[in-house]
């Protein structure tokens, strides 16, 4: 099938009713070192991997862990460390591809200036609950709070040093954040989307990369909600139709691992 190309002279996409290469002009079967394609929805993907990276949403104790902020207010979050496993699966492939991981969480300062009423509010609605910044009666945390046990990774997740990580306030990682500098920086188009809450803040985010001109993808194998299914449903339904596409993270994974065999063998 003919590829047509979308986009402007500085910047494209070849596209056809089936497949969508993010490299822009380059043509053929990509190279090891340059992409990696894989099947997606709607259309299959040629990932450009120097200009890719992995933005993992919220997989913090206070939402996923036994004793967090969830857990606490009586949410079964036992589903949210769902995407644990894939994720140790796929991280080392991406970071062998060069593809830079980003681990995006709240991480609210002490005093909450910079937090309106209408984001305290979704944490604590009565105004007498334990929100943002107040202690868990359980083991003290503060909810949401930068350097508590609460904004800390989930035990079984395996950052490296070389891995950037980004405090964020609001339901999307983008506003009031470094988030779109870090990443224009080290000139970056494609963002891998990971994480939770999928249909809160891990869509709130795509939402505005795929506004602020980043190519998104949602890898929903490595992704849950507490939310009805029927959330998760719609959120998937409107990244493919709206956004950009969805993959599963196996697949990705696959496709590195042989471009790296590729490579060693040269």
């Amino acid at each position: 099938m003919p590829m047509h190309r979308l986009g402007n002279r500085k910047r494209a996409w070849r596209v056809s009713g089936t497949h969508v290469d993010l490299r822009g002009d380059a043509g053929g079967a990509p190279s090891a070192r340059e992409g990696a394609e894989i099947a997606a929805l709607p259309q299959r993907l040629t990932l450009d991997l120097a200009r890719t990276a992995i933005v993992v949403v919220d997989m913090q104790n206070d939402f996923c862990a036994p004793g967090g902020w969830l857990d606490s207010i009586g949410v079964d979050t036992s589903p949210l460390l769902a995407p644990v496993e894939p994720l140790n699966r796929l991280l080392p492939a991406l970071r062998a591809a060069g593809v830079p991981v980003v681990w995006l969480n709240w991480g609210n300062r002490p005093d909450r200036l910079n937090l309106s009423p209408s984001v305290l509010h979704v944490y604590n609605p009565d105004g007498a609950s334990v929100g943002i910044g107040d202690p868990l009666p359980a083991n003290g945390s503060r909810v949401l709070e930068k350097g508590s046990w609460g904004a800390a990774l989930v035990d079984g997740l395996r950052p490296e040093p070389e891995d950037v990580r980004v405090d964020k306030y609001r339901m999307s990682g983008f506003w009031d954040t470094p988030l779109d500098s870090i990443l224009r920086n080290l000139d970056i188009r494609t963002l891998l989307f990971a994480g939770v809450n999928l249909d809160q803040c891990v869509m709130h985010t795509l939402q505005d990369a795929g506004c602020l001109g980043y190519d998104v993808v949602l890898l929903a194998d490595c992704c849950a909600t507490s939310s009805p299914a029927y959330c998760a449903e719609g959120a998937i339904y409107n990244i493919k139709q709206c956004y950009g596409f969805v993959a599963e993270s196996a697949e990705l994974a696959a496709a590195l691992e042989a471009g790296l065999r590729e490579v060693e063998q040269r």
